[in-house]
């Protein structure tokens, strides 16, 4: 028999996703505080040479005290030391059996290197007890610990290595039958446990570790100390030790989130034939978004002056709300990001300062009613500061935003929509909203007596109540603030946007599998066909790859669509996939063309995790003494560029909602947001230095993110199922009639995906516009429909010329006026047919869109296709 003992590191890392999974503040300290409690009984215990009786008792008090209370029922049973059982009930299964011993009781006890002692003896007869006599097979895990070292063993090694002996179960059997000279335990112990221990030829895995090492880190007064002791706080929990589900599905909706954004948007969820609408709110307040906006836009007849104002409604009501809601859904969006970019400066400059004094990280809040305290403060920050770089912005505006990143988001470009009706700005910055009645603000003192707030000191106030930094970062969680990820987000927006019908969302393992599935077959096939291999799995492909720039060459060649993206829920499960298999793969490489190893890359909850080799979740800081790890910096860097690279070549959605292409061009933004990364700190030879005084005082050095590139080319809207043109429609004519060919019109749009000006973005835009309004001319022109018609029409003019030159009728004048008749008859029928196309895109599945992107036109311009096409079961079906 050989022990085999791992860490608390080794053994979590088995379970990932409980690993990465943050823990609340609250729930630490409260975990210290009943350490620091029982180390001091025991302690005293010792002194006072007690019993191990009163041992047991202090350990049961500081598991139910700490994890277990009301829960599950902490309590000695029969013979055994005490048990954690399944629930709460006393005649619930044991699920975990502990063997105590005093911490001077050493000859019973069990060693790193010696497990045949009396302890383990005692605690494989309560394991045979339990399965033999109790037929209990619920056991997640059996401990032997004397409070200061612990031995942890999961129950599947007890049943294999013993209760799977046959041998030793039958001596076990004979002995509790009485069919040995003796039913004494210690027959037991020496006589059958003992021999077959020390006969077993297999190693005895278990978990080790001693609580003093920690007790220095849990004693001190440095909250950044407290991340050290977070596996130890997992190691004792509920999750690890009854081996429970590590956390819910990422996307899972917050209710509580959900419904108070509502409340203040201005809207509610109803129940209606069995589905669930998103409406206005039944009892209007004017303080709400959604109210505050209609009211402008009434007051100030806007209506007049939108664009394709019938796409919004036929009635004025229809066309006031649904107006009013896009505006409230753009400006939420930008809020949303803008939250999460507050907590991600947050996070990269999270550890205090030196001094005691103003952290960076606490500096670097922006997003509240003190620094912005109106809708014109808000406009501002949306247009001259987020669209603007640091060097074109004005000094009262650097003053008051200066740590605030230029990232060249399209999101923050002034819409059609706002042109033509109002911006935030127009918004009554006087209103108040009351506060919801279950609201999360209850909480806080601060706001538990009032009743109503101003209308955006409350939508403030309400979001800094949650937490948006802690995405499966394993750590702590400040204030005891709930989670919202990206994809939370993206299912509440999906759900405001399907007001109408009803919103489907898939879930986030159902997405994930998905896109894991059909993407490593796709890429399979697509490095078969370039190399006319035979590859059937990814490690097949990864023995054959030899050259990493060629192989990412054909990776990046692969074209995914969702037709139906709605939130681009499922383009950033392909997103993460992506990343995934080129890591599997070994072709991740930064920017130098070096391979990034010594991470592993997984997906957990359909979010993307990187670990580092000692299976710890990589993070991105700006250390104390204001330098970045050079090291910390590549992996970052390559992260981002990689993403960027990934949704810019590969990743196009379609969306016939022009709300849902926003959001999930804001998905897709949030995602290049998690790897943004700071530049231009190369000073001596540690590049990426930054000096602590100059980040305290010169607001400028603490802007220089890296901007995000204009993905929202990718996105578009249309219709995926309706078309005007035929999908075999033949398109060489159309590049020989044009002015522009097809590389042309690559060029430009690749241009506009890298450009970093606005005003060259909007020149790139209004020509790409101008080439795909030439295509379509062309396409209509030569339409053999269009060709018809103008004949008809040629006919049907000469025809009231019908005189020849000597002024005589060439026809017969009734036989003419037949003639016409026929012809206008002809005329309405192809005009009306080509009208319906135009109006009905009566072409069904065709893929009109597919011109919008020319990544998928060969150089004649024919639709290659996408490698593959993903979505939602509706569209599908």
């Amino acid at each position: 028999m050989k022990p085999t003992t791992k860490t608390i590191s080794q053994i979590l890392a088995q379970n990932k996703p409980y690993k990465v999974q943050p823990i609340n503040r609250n729930d630490i300290e409260v975990f210290k505080s009943n350490y620091t409690r029982l180390v001091e009984r025991v302690e005293e215990s010792e002194t006072n040479n007690e019993s191990e009786e009163n041992f047991k008792n202090h350990l049961m008090d500081f598991l139910k005290n700490t994890y277990f209370k009301n829960a599950n029922l902490v309590a000695p049973k029969g013979k055994t030391d005490f048990v954690i059982h399944k629930t709460n009930e006393g005649n619930s299964p044991a699920a975990i059996l502990f063997e105590v011993k005093r911490p001077k009781n050493t000859a019973e006890m069990v060693t790193k290197t010696n497990l045949n002692s009396k302890a383990m003896h005692e605690l494989m007869l309560y394991y045979f007890e339990e399965r033999s006599k109790l037929q209990n097979n619920d056991i997640t895990h059996l401990v032997i610990t004397n409070i200061y070292e612990w031995f942890i063993f999961d129950a599947n090694t007890f049943e294999r290595l013993f209760y799977k002996n046959s041998l030793l179960k039958k001596n076990f059997t004979d002995w509790k039958e009485g069919r040995k000279v003796s039913r004494n335990n210690d027959l037991f112990y020496k006589e059958i446990a003992q021999p077959a221990l020390s006969e077993l030829k297999e190693e005895i895995e278990c978990t080790y570790f001693d609580i003093r090492t920690y007790e220095k880190t849990i004693t001190n007064q440095d909250p950044e100390d407290d991340k050290k002791i977070i596996e130890l706080y997992k190691v004792f929990s509920p999750t690890h030790l009854l081996k429970l589900q590590a956390s819910t599905d990422a996307n899972k909706l917050n209710n509580k989130f959900y419904t108070e954004l509502l409340h203040i948007i201005g809207l509610e969820e109803v129940k209606e034939g069995g589905k669930k609408l998103i409406q206005r709110k039944a009892d209007k307040n004017e303080g709400s978004l959604l109210e505050n906006c209609i009211t402008i836009i009434e007051n100030e007849d806007r209506l007049p002056h939108v664009t394709d104002l019938f796409s919004y409604g036929k009635s004025k009501n229809e066309q006031y709300f649904n107006i009013a809601l896009e505006l409230c859904i753009t400006w939420i969006n930008r809020i949303l990001f803008l939250k999460l970019l507050e907590a991600q400066l947050q996070k990269y400059h999270s550890p205090p300062a030196p001094d005691g004094g103003v952290s960076i990280a606490t500096s670097m809040k922006f997003l509240n009613s003190a620094t912005i305290k109106d809708f014109d403060v808000l406009n501002k920050l949306f247009f001259q500061v987020l669209a603007k770089p640091n060097h074109e912005r004005s000094e009262a505006i650097k003053a008051v935003f200066g740590k605030i990143p230029y990232l060249n988001s399209s999101l923050f470009d002034i819409s059609t929509l706002e042109d033509d009706s109002i911006r935030i700005n127009s918004l009554d910055d006087s209103l108040d909203l009351p506060l919801l009645k279950n609201s999360v603000l209850r909480n806080n003192a601060q706001y538990q007596d009032k009743k109503q707030l101003n209308t955006l000191q409350y939508l403030f106030a309400f979001l800094d109540a949650y937490d948006f930094s802690s995405e499966n970062q394993e750590g702590i969680v400040e204030e005891n603030r709930e989670l919202i990820s990206a994809s939370v987000l993206g299912l509440i927006f999906e759900k405001i946007n399907g007001y109408r019908d009803g919103s489907f969302y898939t879930p986030a393992f159902i997405t994930e599998y998905m896109c894991r599935e059909t993407i490593t077959k796709a890429v399979i096939q697509k490095f078969n066909e370039v190399n006319h291999w035979n590859c059937t799995t990814i490690t097949d492909l990864h023995n054959k790859i030899d050259n990493i720039d060629v192989a990412n060459e054909i990776f990046n060649s692969l074209h995914i669509c969702d037709p139906a993206v709605g939130s681009g829920h499922f383009l950033v499960s392909a997103l993460n996939a992506l990343i995934f298999l080129k890591a599997e793969l070994g072709i991740l490489k930064d920017r130098h063309g070096k391979r990034l190893k010594g991470y592993h890359i997984e997906i957990i909850n359909d979010e993307l995790i990187v670990l580092d080799e000692n299976e710890n979740p990589f993070e991105y800081k700006v250390l104390p003494n204001g330098k970045i790890n050079v090291e910390v910096q590549r992996v970052q860097e390559t992260l981002f560029h990689e993403k960027q690279t990934l949704i810019e070549n590969c990743l196009f959605g379609v969306d016939i909602n022009p709300n849902s292409v926003k959001i999930c061009r804001l998905r897709l933004w949030i995602e290049l947001l998690k790897n943004a990364y700071y530049y231009k700190y190369e000073i001596g030879d540690m590049k990426y230095e930054i000096n602590q005084k100059e980040i305290s005082h010169n607001s400028n050095l603490l802007s220089q993110l890296q901007t995000l590139p204009n993905i929202d080319i990718n996105i578009k809207q249309g219709n995926s199922l309706l078309s005007r043109f035929a999908l075999d429609e033949d398109l060489s004519e159309v590049f020989q009639k044009q002015k522009f060919s097809l590389a042309t019109y690559r060029d430009a749009v690749q241009a506009y995906k890298d450009s970093k000006s606005k005003d060259a973005k909007a020149e790139l835009l209004r020509f790409i516009n101008e080439i795909k309004e030439q295509f379509r001319e062309t396409v209509f022109l030569k339409d053999p429909r269009r060709k018809k018609l103008t004949a008809a029409k040629e006919k049907r003019l000469l025809l009231d010329y019908n005189i020849d030159m000597f002024g005589n009728a060439k026809i017969d004048k009734d036989q003419a006026e037949l003639q016409k008749r026929k012809l206008e008859t002809e005329i309405k029928k192809i005009e009306t047919e080509i009208a319906d196309i135009e109006q009905n895109n009566l072409y069904k599945g065709s893929f009109e869109w597919r011109f919008e992107f020319p990544e998928v036109l060969d150089d004649k311009g024919d639709f290659v296709g996408f490698d593959v096409v993903i979505g939602n079961p509706p569209y599908f079906s």
